[in-house]
């Protein structure tokens, strides 16, 4: 895994040094530049497939006229190889997916996408055509920024490579501010920064005599049903799991696997284990707080299946001490809290591994959210007389506040705020932050003005526009997939665990798999009241009966009670009338009541003070 930066236009080979300098935790290994004909490519290596200096990179053909910075991992890449060598055209002097990869473009040009099956972000640049292509995976796991500024086209994998080309601007985007608070992230293929946007996943861009020549997608998941036998598509499943996570295998690298003791990451754990000719090892941690802890279950599965487990118990210090340190690894407001376990979890991971398998996608593939179950409830609740739709929520509001792990009154609420808008964006509201109303609230009257979309939400019609004749069902997975799962779990994977220099792969995401259970009809994903029921079935008497029987639990941190104890002080700090005078984007007088009612133990407001908090932060470090 490695990180990759250039540009095509103005900057020299110190511009380039900096923007990859910055992403030397991407790839510890071996940082290459080149500076050829206003071309610049550079390269962060993280040695994971053939660990010679000759699979370096910027990587050249043989008369040197194609290069190419490739970040991730093409997992069919021996099959190919054999493809290519049958031509009798190439000569291969590395054992490494780059040079296929690099030879696939050459042979297939634009073709090659039908043939590659990884996770990936890679500009390749052809000399002779005066032609450059990014790309990037079909799901998106792979991050790749872009931008251009006075003619000169700037990429990177990060946003901090960006902001170190001399031509770039920081001009902050409120349109995605805006996105920001509604959805915890920025939507692609927004950035925070106005003329820098996020490759599309499945995406491939041309740039070519100073213009995006082109901008396609390769590929684009369906959902036509297939008519098959629950037996028959679980017999496939199977065999598309197996295949998946065998194909992860490959590394010249220790590897071992993420153990949360959910269904998903002990599915992965299980066949790793099977595919594996000795002990594998899993990882898992635990926290302080018993409403958090999810580690006997990780262990039970280890014991299970007979891995070799390390599991490590986080103090609140740990996790406290990391704050400061967030905005190192996100370039824009992230706030899912969620990444600071993760981080955690990857830094323990990195003290033995280079390489781990997770169980990523599974919750989005396969309905495995409550908010899936809640969407039952969603007619029901919309009959309602208004009388009874008022009563419910000043009933909601008066529950008792609680602080434990998406606690009753949490929900309720949550279900509640869902219900501001249209249907087809109750789903993004139960996930999200700020609802509509709460951020005509937030926003001055000069920030409201300058931003055009009001609700911040046209993100979902632009996708549901990519799939109309799906189900509603479906287009309410696709939704998932594009915002939730593109947004929030693989941004939060990649960036914690690129920190610490460690490879996460996710067989739930193997494009097969992804096609194969988009295709399945509802009741074998979400049946009755049991959701991932294909999954469940499939795992039944291979996992501990307890794995497969509980219910979702996300993998999360007591940010409530941090805010009115441990956090306050920095909350209040942040979060000051004089620390948002900086700006004049938010009204203080709205912030201060959320504030006080959470401090109070009036509300649970931890998602709208945690999402102010972290703009601040990051507003502190890569704007102010």
């Amino acid at each position: 895994m490695c990180g990759i930066a250039g540009f095509i236009g103005k900057g020299s080979e110190a511009d380039l040094g900096r923007m990859i300098g910055t992403l030397k935790h991407r790839g510890p290994d071996y940082q290459g530049t080149c500076l050829k004909d206003n071309v610049g490519l550079a390269h962060a290596r993280l040695s994971i497939i053939d660990l010679s200096t000759s699979a370096n990179q910027p990587f050249f053909n043989h008369d040197k006229s194609i290069a190419l910075v490739f970040n991730g991992e093409i997992y069919n890449f021996q099959e190919l190889k054999k493809e290519l060598q049958k031509l009798n055209k190439y000569y291969f002097t590395t054992t490494s997916d780059t040079e296929v990869l690099l030879y696939l473009y050459e042979e297939y040009g634009e073709k090659l996408f039908d043939k590659i099956n990884g996770m990936f972000a890679f500009a390749i640049y052809d000399f002779r055509k005066k032609h450059l292509l990014l790309a990037r995976d079909r799901m998106g796991k792979k991050p790749l920024y872009y931008g251009v500024f006075n003619g000169t086209f700037v990429f990177a994998s990060e946003l901090k490579a960006i902001l170190q080309h001399p031509a770039v601007s920081r001009e902050l985007n409120l349109d995605a501010l805006n996105e920001y608070l509604t959805f915890e992230y920025v939507p692609t293929p927004h950035s925070i920064f106005k003329n820098i946007y996020k490759l599309e996943p499945a995406v491939f861009l041309v740039w070519e005599n100073g213009i995006v020549a082109k901008k396609e997608p390769y590929w684009r998941v369906r959902f036509d049903t297939e008519k098959i036998p629950f037996e028959d598509a679980k017999m496939k499943f199977d065999t598309l799991l197996h295949d998946a996570v065998k194909d992860r295998l490959i590394s010249d690298v220790p590897l071992g696997v993420f153990l949360s003791g959910g269904i998903d990451s002990s599915t992965v754990a299980y066949y790793a284990q099977k595919n594996s000719t000795s002990k594998i090892k899993t990882f898992s941690i635990g926290f302080e707080d018993k409403s958090y802890n999810e580690s006997s279950y990780a262990e039970s599965v280890a014991r299970h299946l007979g891995t070799e487990h390390y599991m490590q118990i986080l103090t609140e210090k740990q996790s406290l001490d990391l704050l400061p340190e967030l905005c190192n690894f996100i370039d824009e407001p992230f706030a899912d809290a969620s990444i600071i376990p993760t981080y955690l979890l990857s830094k323990f991971t990195r003290t033995q591994m280079t390489v781990a398998l997770g169980g990523d996608g599974g919750d989005e593939l396969l309905a495995g959210y409550p908010t899936f179950i809640s969407d039952y409830f969603i007619d029901v609740y919309g009959t309602l007389p208004m009388i009874v739709k008022n009563m419910i929520k000043r009933i909601a509001h008066s529950l008792p506040v609680s602080d434990k792990n998406i606690s009753f009154d949490f929900k309720v609420k949550q279900f509640i705020k869902g219900f501001e808008l249209a249907k087809r964006y109750t789903h993004t509201l139960w996930l999200g932050s700020f609802a509509p109303s709460e951020k005509r609230k937030l926003f001055s009257q000069e920030a409201l003005h300058s931003i055009k979309d009001q609700h911040g939400l046209g993100v979902i019609d632009r996708y549901l526009l990519e799939v109309p004749s799906a189900t509603p069902f479906n287009q309410l997975l696709y939704s998932y997939y594009r915002t939730y799962l593109l947004e929030d779990i693989l941004v939060k994977v990649d960036r914690a665990s690129m920190f610490t220099s460690l490879e996460v792969r996710a067989p739930f995401l193997d494009y097969h798999v992804v096609e194969f259970l988009s295709s399945l009809p509802k009741n074998y994903k979400i049946n009755g009241f049991v959701t991932k029921y294909i999954l469940k079935e499939l795992m039944r008497h291979k996992l501990p009966d307890n794995i497969i029987a509980r219910p979702k639990k996300g993998f999360g941190i007591p940010l409530s009670s941090w805010l009115r104890n441990e956090l306050k002080q920095l909350c209040n700090e942040l979060l000051s009338e004089q620390a948002l005078a900086k700006h004049n984007l938010f009204n203080y007088s709205f912030v201060k009541q959320l504030k006080d009612e959470h401090f109070a133990i009036k509300q649970n407001h931890r998602k709208l003070l945690w999402t102010l908090m972290i703009f601040q932060l990051w507003y502190k470090k890569w704007y102010h």
